[in-house]
């Protein structure tokens, strides 16, 4: 504060050099009329108005019209004036000079103005753009304070919401900021500029209902940004509760087709085998004279269709439990050979007389993994191609590594996937549109395949062109010990 009171005082002496220069410069160098002095003052008037202002400006015209009265309007060399015309050329001289100060002054603190307004301005989009990221109210009013600390360089901020009775600050905590103060605000309902305290505050209305106020600490913003300000935050405030509301609306409408969908899967799935198993038991007891083949046809209908049973019944709590994130794996680390082995003589009824081609890069890292686990999930890969491709098709399982990664692969030569089918075939109950009616099945496999793949710390994707099959891929990350002992053909 003093070092710009000093600089303040230096300028009237420096411009009454800038004044004694010019006088000096024409007077003893170059020789000039009257009307070139003159004008050499005003330029250099406006120049000074327009740097140091209108006060500096009006004391450098009177110094400037002393100046060009005692060395070029004659007699030279005192301030007497012998000429009465000479009398209203000096008045003419500082009226101008002192007009155009003015009028200098004031297009530098208009052109001032305009700058501040524009960065008012500037600052404003970005605090609006800091608000709309917000997605519900209590994120909002976390936010807003911060916001406003930010965008415009203010020392703190507090907000105080009515219905909360709470507050909300960034910034040290300054007492003039108080609770009791922002509450007298919300009841006065008109903002208040404390210049002397640098504090400003403003009540924040909902339409005409005020809902809020806000105190800032630090710096004196103008009314019209305060005004800005509160007029942001209950329109940010109203946007948020709108999304919330939407977003509400929206999971609840989302929990009702996934019930709707459960419902049509699992119905779907169980329609089939209790349907064998009712025919098969209605058989046996209407017939009780059958013969013993027929008896055991029927008994093993009975049975086969139960495990069928019991392993969507199996299918449906495993998802939920890997939902919760209460399956615990067994990691350690194991060639990936043993995944897949084990996956293919579990696969092995089902697949019958399929082709499956096997091809394991020599030299292989060891996977960290639970093999029961991983074993699962090349299960669900290996019956969905078995399921979704012809009969007289090979299937291939490949491994190779990639970067700190094993790559497991099962391709088949069904019909493919359409792309926008392929970001979906991972949700839960969904199943292919062409397929859903004609291929049995829950939609949980695969969605049970990428829990466990997650779970081991690796990805798992879908690569498929229409009319020339699908590839499922998944990674596992490997543990750099010794390779695999044995590369794995078939």
């Amino acid at each position: 504060m003093r070092l710009r009171i000093l600089i303040r005082i230096l300028q009237f002496p420096a411009a009454f050099g800038i004044v004694l220069g010019i006088a000096l410069l024409y007077h003893k160098v170059l020789p000039v009329n009257a009307t070139t002095v003159a004008l050499t003052f005003l330029l250099a008037i406006l120049a000074v108005s327009t740097v140091w202002g209108m006060a500096v400006a009006v004391a450098m015209s009177v110094a400037a019209m002393l100046a060009f009265n005692y060395f070029f309007l004659p007699p030279t060399g005192t301030f007497r004036v012998a000429d009465p015309e000479n009398w209203v050329a000096l008045l003419a001289f500082l009226v101008v000079a002192v007009i155009s100060s003015h009028l200098s002054t004031r297009a530098r603190q208009k052109a001032a103005d305009a700058s501040a307004r524009q960065r008012d301005v500037e600052k404003l989009y970005a605090f609006s753009q800091g608000l709309l990221e917000s997605r519900n109210v209590m994120e909002l009013v976390n936010r807003i304070p911060g916001q406003i600390v930010r965008a415009f360089e203010v020392g703190a901020t507090a907000l105080f919401l009515a219905d909360k009775q709470k507050v909300y600050r960034s910034g040290p905590v300054m007492p003039q900021l108080d609770t009791e103060s922002l509450k007298a605000i919300l009841a006065r309902d008109e903002p208040v500029i404390d210049v002397a305290n640098s504090v400003c505050f403003l009540p924040v209305r909902m339409g005409l209902h005020p809902v809020g106020s806000l105190g800032i600490s630090g710096t004196v913003l103008s009314r019209q940004t305060l005004e800005a300000i509160a007029t942001l935050i209950a329109v940010a405030m109203e946007h948020a509760r709108a999304v919330e509301q939407v977003g509400q609306t929206e999971a609840a409408r989302e929990a009702e087709k996934l019930r709707t969908a459960l419902l049509d899967a699992v119905t779907h799935a169980l329609r089939t085998p209790l349907t064998s198993i009712k025919a098969s038991v209605t058989n046996l007891i209407s017939n009780p004279n059958l013969a013993a083949g027929q008896r055991q046809e029927l008994l093993t209908i009975i049975n086969e269709e139960s495990d069928r049973l019991n392993r969507l019944v199996g299918e449906a709590g495993e998802m939920a439990r890997l939902d919760a994130g209460e399956v615990e794996l067994n990691v350690a680390p194991h060639p990936i050979e043993h995944v897949i082995t084990a996956a293919l003589e579990r696969c092995r009824p089902s697949l019958g007389n399929r082709v499956v081609r096997v091809n394991v890069a020599e030299g292989l890292p060891r996977v960290r993994v639970d093999v029961a686990r991983a074993g699962e999930v090349l299960v669900h890969l290996i019956e969905n191609a078995n399921q979704y491709s012809p009969a007289d098709q090979p299937i291939t399982i490949t491994a190779e590594v990639s970067g700190d990664c094993v790559v497991t692969s099962v391709a088949d030569r069904g019909s493919g996937i359409d792309d926008p089918e392929r970001a979906l075939v991972f949700e839960k109950f969904y199943r292919g549109k062409d397929q859903r009616y004609s291929v049995e099945g829950t939609g949980m496999g695969l969605p049970i395949a990428k829990a466990i793949v997650e779970a081991h710390g690796g990805t798992i994707h879908l690569t498929s062109q229409r009319g020339h099959g699908s590839v499922f891929s998944f990674t596992l990350p490997t543990d750099r010990g010794r390779p695999s002992p044995a590369p794995l053909h078939t």
